[in-house]
């Protein structure tokens, strides 16, 4: 089982939770974050913002199915603007282990 962690625009959320419900991959945690990436910010004339909103998307999906929600994830997540940033992140890990709290079974 793998998590996959995606920080993306919150105009971009809708577009991609409706693509992976198509898909089929429906479990999804959404949570609105702050940040800022490599870029530390942006700056509008002379102010400068340091906390940039997005949103995290999580899921947790079997080894197999990884390719195919990354590939949903890049293609509706992405601006298409050349040259620009803050299109988001894809961060993925390893889960070692998952329960279900109201039945105790292991597993997705």
């Amino acid at each position: 089982m793998l998590m996959i962690r995606a920080i993306i625009r919150p105009e971009k959320v809708g577009v991609v939770l409706s693509e992976m419900l198509s898909a089929d991959y429906s479990a999804v945690t959404k949570l609105d974050v702050y940040g800022r990436g490599k870029q530390k910010g942006i700056k509008v004339g002379d102010v400068h913002y340091d906390e940039i909103p997005k949103v995290m998307l999580l899921c947790i999906v079997n080894d197999e199915d990884k390719d195919d929600v990354v590939k949903i994830i890049m293609k509706n997540a992405k601006t298409g603007k050349e040259g620009t940033f803050g299109d988001g992140r894809i961060f993925i890990s390893p889960v070692t282990e998952a329960y279900t709290i109201s039945t105790g079974k292991p597993g997705l």
